[in-house]
């Protein structure tokens, strides 16, 4: 049986105006996660998906690499229980 978990990830380097979270979204979907992507005012990127570990291991490995034009420095990641509380992938403003 797969482990159902929660990940949230911060996304630092240059990554606004890069269609990083136009990325992240098609990722997600193909691994058939659920939750959101948005910008922060920092200049980073905040990731909240759930699923599969293995699934979200998959997403975070893409974040760090992200779409061509965007120079991604770092991903800190925060693990925790799985919530239910997401129904499909968006893009949060």
């Amino acid at each position: 049986m797969s482990e159902l978990v929660s990940v949230q990830a911060i996304v630092c380097g240059y990554v606004q105006g890069v269609f990083f979270r136009v990325f992240v979204v098609e990722v997600a979907e193909e691994l058939d996660l659920n939750g959101y992507v948005r910008n922060l005012p920092s200049g980073n990127v905040e990731v909240r998906a759930e699923g599969e570990r293995k699934q979200l291991e998959k997403l975070v490995s893409h974040l760090k690499v992200g779409p061509p034009a965007a120079r991604v420095r770092q991903v800190i990641t925060d693990w925790s229980e799985y919530t239910g509380e997401y129904a499909g992938f968006r893009i949060r403003y």
